[in-house]
This record gives C-alpha cells, structure tokens and sequence, in this order.
C-alpha cells in the first residue's frame, strides 16, 4: 500500500511509543505486556518505514537499539565488550537463507546451534581467578550491578582453577520450571504478584534490592559466551564453551557444529522437538558462526551481530471449549478465576485448566462460558486463552461472582487492585491456607501438621485462628480420624517445640503481605522484640537497608488491625516467643552509631558489612541523614556519598572500616 510522507511519518511516532512502552514493560518492569511474534510485526513494520522513508529514520530509534535501561536503584555498568541483542527470525527459510549467505562469503563455514534459553542475560567478570562484579545487559552498553544477587545463584564459581588474568563471560539467568511453579503457589497464597513465565519471574528476582530473595527463587544460569580474556585465546565458539566448561561453569547443554543449512535446520528440529520436556524455558535455537575470526570480520550492525540468527519457535496453540468458570479463594481473600476446558494436548502436555487472572482480563477478551477458545503455551508452564474464536450462542458477558464461594461474604474490589477480595478474616477458605502458611517449614516449622489434620480440625470448629494450635490437647487430636495417640503426642510436642522460634519465624508466620521470610529476618534483627515492632513508625522501617515504603506501609497496616491483636494477646497467653534471638556482641564499640553503606565493596558483601555493624552493637540505614554517623562508601558510590559530603558526615573506605574493626 502507497503511503506519503506524512502518513508514514505519523505511523512511524505511533509505532516508536507503542515499542518503547513495550521494551520498558520488558526488559525494565519484567512484565511483558505482548507476545514476541507481535512485537516483531511492530518492529518489522517499523524498520520497512524507516527503508522507505530514509529521511524519517532516527539513530536512537528502537529499530536500531535494545530496548532496555539499568534501573537506578543498582550502580550502572559500562560493558567494555557490548551485549548484543540477536535479530530474531521466525521462519526456516530465513534461518537457510542466514546459512546461505555465511556460506558464500566461505564454503567451509561452521555454525554453532545452541538452545535459546528464556532468561535474563547478565555479564559476569573474573580477575585473576576471582568473581569481582556482575551485571544485567541493560541497554547492551550499560546495565546494571547486580554482583551480590548473581553470588547467591550456586552455580556460579566464585573462584576458577589456572584462570586469565581477567575473563569476562556472558550467559542467561533463568528460573528452573519446577521452581517457577512453587514461586507461584506461593504468591498466589500470600496475595503476591503472579509471575506470567519463568523469564519474568526469573528478572523480578534477580532485580531485588534484598539479596536475601534472590536466593530464596532458586536461580541458575547458562554461559553462552567468551565476552573479552586476557591470557586465555580461542579459534572457535565451541572451543571456548568447551573451555568453559572445563572451568566449572554451567555451559548450555546443547551446542552443535553444523556445517550446512539443512544440518542446521534439522538440529533446529531437534530442539524444537525436545524442549516441552526440559526442566527449563528455551523460545528458541540460536545459529552462530563458529569461527570468531570469522566473526571479527563480519562485525556487526548498530543493533545486531552480522553472524548470528536466532530462530524463534512459533507459539503452540490450540483450539478448545471453555465450558465452565472455577473460582478459589487465597490466603489473603484474593478470589481467582480458573477455566475449565476440554483437554487438549499443548507443549507436551494435556491442558485442562488455565488461569484467568481477574476480571479485567476475563472483559478485555470479552471470555463467555461456552466460548471456543485458543489456548496459548508458548514454552510457558501455565497455559492461558490466546483469544475467543467464537461465541457460544446466547452466552452472556461472564461477572465475577459478588460473593466469596467459600464464606458468602461480599467480595469486594480495593483501590488500584485487579482482583476481587473476600475481607471477612474468618472465611474458612482463607482459615485453612492460613493454618498451612502458619505451620509450614519456612514460618513456624510444625512438623507432622499437615493440610489433613488442619481441615479435620476447621471442620470440628477446633481451628478458628492459627492461635487455636497453641491451645489443642492430646485428647482432642487422637480423636480425629487416622490419627493415634502417639501420633497425637508427637504434634503436641512440635507444637511446644515451636513456641522457642525466633521472632523472625513468627512474623514470616503471619502471612503479612509483600512480607516474606527476608523482610521478616530484617525486622527482627532491626527491632528485636514484637512490641518495639508494633509500636514503630514507617518511617523508621524504612530506615532498614532493603525494606521498602510498600513493606512498611502493609506492616503498619496488619498490626492496625483488631484481629492483629487478638491474635497476638492469645499467642502471648500460650507462651510464644516474641524476641529475637540475641547474636553476642563481640563488643559495643559503635553504640548508639548509625552506618550507611554504598557503592561496591571489594573484599565485603553488603550484608556481610552490614552483620559486622551489628555484631559491634551499630545499627544500619539505608538513608543518609544528619543522624548518620557514617557512610562506607565502596567504588562507584553514587548520590549517598554526595549527600554525606554535603551534611558532613564521616565518609570511610572499605580499608578504613575494616581497620575500625580490627
């Protein structure tokens, strides 16, 4: 179709904002808010405009950048060697035609096929043998310090064996699919976000201004790439993932040595055909030149590699019925909307059953009881409806139900939320997701308690509150079915057992929300009793290094609550712990002293700087204020320096700390 230039230059603006806000629902808020094969229409579509319109094309056009910033709250990192974004493609003959091309410029070109791995991909760097920084790709030339999170990944060797003097690799961070399924189940439980696939989930946490929840995710990692060495030199990519490997690094388990279009193409389809079984994500399979000569020579274009493709599978999906509507009821009253469908067979397994989000999601694609129905899994562990085909005759619009399934209560819809929300603290459903968080390993760690025992003991009415456990008697326990009396003996005795927790236990017990069992240390450390916690400002829990105004505000607000203290008055009468477990000061040298700590430190992590403060009887903030005593800044310190000049506050070096502390 002929388009003048000035249509063409206002469809270009259009298409310019609408892929900006989708790479920044993407690569910055981890949250994708299209699939790949529309975002490469857009893209497509854009870059043939800019061709036909060359006096429209701009340099920071998103046809010729990645599309992701580094997030302020970590230290920018400029990459010596840039992280490259491959060009996608999502047809054979495109990948033949890649193949094609390599082959004319040398007939004895190698290509390197690799799985794609669904992930984030970050750089990490090694001098002399040791793991000294890591970071995000961003923008492909700077991203973001993210070292502390990448050391709690297992992984990833904090030394290797006869290294260069420096190796800077590149590899994907990725979420394994059983770890994203109980990530789920838990927020789910505790009202939490919903990750929609194991990328974002995986990004979310890397991205965490608390470690401490990056490691509790579980994360691995895959290296890819040989990014830049200084005493290490190889003539092939699969030379110096073999290198690697040998190193101790996680490599990505495939990597083929083709040495024409129709091997390539059919590694490809050994991939594809495999990849619903893997334990984690793969979008696709990557072709590389092998040769990094090669390589050199080819260069690349201001936003791509001239020597590599990476082909994109297309998203599996299949038609089927919705024929009816489920809905549960969480931990924190959240009412979920699940359909039921025929089964149908989608990426290696038999779908029955997929989320439907909230409402809001269920009226934008205008979903009705009866609707055939596209259901999607593109290499994503829980399906969802992909679009409505056709209507169902006479179906009507579906409402959520006004009322909680569970209790009959109004269910209600909060300020700024998508979800529909039982608030009735007594519903049974909420009791019994309550009673297992209340128990489970994590909080307070009552073995032999299981969901079972907990639904007998709601349905005699002998469970009312997670308090009621601390009040049950042998008698009452031997009674219920298949439960005998030594069995009986030994939950009461676990029972007893965890009145002595930590104070850190019983807050994660409580199931507040947006606090799991790292905030939970955090204000148990900070605090040290229940009560000195209830009776603190917001202001001052945000004066914890890594506890955020959300966090504080949802504290704040549990303990506001009359049930909050009902709860706490019973537990407090039954004899359970409300103190933190105090660590031996190894002396009190920096009483009554408040340290920040920014920037990167060399031989510390934060948190280890952090537990030194502690053990010397100091507090930490996260803040810089007059009532700063002092501020240890790492390299790259950033604005917190700058304002601990200005109010004149003491500044430290790492050595200078290190020395006060003998």
């Amino acid at each position: 179709m002929h388009m003048d230039i000035t249509s063409a230059k206002n469809r270009i603006s259009e298409l310019r904002r609408e892929i900006e806000a989708h790479n920044i629902a993407y690569y910055e808020n981890d949250n994708p808010s299209i699939d790949d094969f529309e975002y490469d229409r857009l893209t497509s579509e854009l870059r043939q405009l800019e061709a036909q319109f060359p006096a429209l094309a701009v340099e920071d056009s998103p046809s010729r950048r990645i599309g992701g910033a580094a997030n302020l709250k970590f230290s920018p990192v400029s990459h010596a060697v840039r992280m490259e974004s491959l060009q996608d493609v999502f047809r054979k003959e495109d990948v033949e035609s890649f193949c094609n091309s390599m082959l004319s410029l040398d007939p004895d070109t190698e290509f390197a096929v690799e799985q794609k791995i669904d992930g984030l991909s970050v750089s990490l760097e090694y001098t002399d043998g040791v793991f000294t920084r890591g970071s995000t790709r961003g923008n492909g030339e700077v991203g973001e310090d993210v070292t502390e999170n990448l050391s709690t990944i297992k992984s990833i060797p904090k030394t290797i064996p006869d290294a260069p003097h420096f190796l800077e690799v590149r590899g994907e961070v990725y979420m394994p699919r059983e770890e994203f399924a109980r990530l789920n189940e838990r927020q789910e439980q505790e009202g939490g976000k919903i990750f929609k696939n194991p990328r974002n989930a995986a990004a979310g946490s890397l991205r965490q201004k608390d470690a401490g929840i990056t490691a509790a995710r579980n994360l691995d990692i895959f290296l890819f790439n040989v990014q830049q060495s200084d005493g290490a030199e190889f003539e092939t990519h699969s030379e110096s993932l073999q290198y690697l490997r040998e190193k101790g690094f996680s490599v990505l388990p495939v990597c083929a040595v083709c040495k024409t279009g129709e091997e390539v193409i059919a590694e490809i389809d050994r991939i594809g055909s495999v990849r619903a079984n893997l334990p984690f994500d793969t979008d696709g399979a990557v072709v590389k030149v092998n040769s990094l000569a090669a390589r050199r020579s080819l260069g690349s274009t201001s936003k791509y590699p001239k020597w590599a493709v990476a082909f994109k599978y297309p998203a599996e999906q299949k038609e089927t019925v919705l024929r009816e509507v489920e809905i549960s009821v969480g931990r924190t009253g959240v009412l979920t909307p699940t359909g039921i469908f025929d089964s149908v067979e989608l990426g290696g397994t038999t779908v029955s059953r997929a989320s439907l989000h909230n409402e809001d999601y269920i009226a934008e694609k205008d979903i009705r009881i009866g609707d055939r129905v596209l259901l999607r899994k593109a290499g994503e562990i829980i399906p969802e409806v992909a679009a409505v085909v056709a209507h169902a005759e006479g179906a009507e619009p579906y409402k959520m139900p006004p009322e909680c399934p569970s209790c009959g209560s109004e269910a209600i819809r909060l300020r700024d939320e998508a979800a529909l929300r039982c608030v009735n603290s007594e519903c049974p459903a909420q009791l019994l997701q309550h009673i297992i968080h209340f128990v489970s390993r994590e909080a307070m760690d009552i073995d032999g308690f299981g969901s079972a025992i907990a639904e007998q003991l709601i349905k005699e009415g002998l469970l009312r509150s997670p308090a009621d456990l601390y009040y049950l008697s042998r008698e009452q326990l031997s009674s219920l079915e298949r439960m005998g009396e030594k069995s009986a003996d030994n939950l009461i005795n676990a029972i007893e057992k965890s009145k002595n927790n930590d104070l850190s236990r019983l807050l994660t017990a409580f199931g507040i929300r947006n606090i799991g069992k790292s905030a939970s240390v955090l204000l148990a450390e900070h605090f040290g009793t229940l009560d000195a916690l209830r009776n603190a400002s917001q202001e001052e829990m945000t004066g914890i290094n890594g506890f955020g105004a959300v966090m504080a505000e949802s504290v704040a607000k549990f303990f506001s609550l009359p049930e909050t203290d009902h709860l706490i008055r019973r537990l407090t009468e039954a004899g359970v712990n409300m103190t933190a477990e105090e660590k031996p000061l190894s002396d009190n040298r920096f009483e009554g002293k408040t340290f920040v700590i920014t920037g990167t430190l060399s031989s510390l992590g934060r948190k280890e700087a952090e537990d030194l403060v502690k053990s010397f009887g100091g507090k930490t903030s996260s803040s810089v204020s007059k009532k700063t005593d002092y501020v240890i800044a790492g390299e790259k310190a950033g604005s917190k320096l700058e304002k601990a000049n200005s109010l004149g506050v003491t500044v430290l070096t790492e050595e200078q700390f290190l020395e006060m502390v003998g």
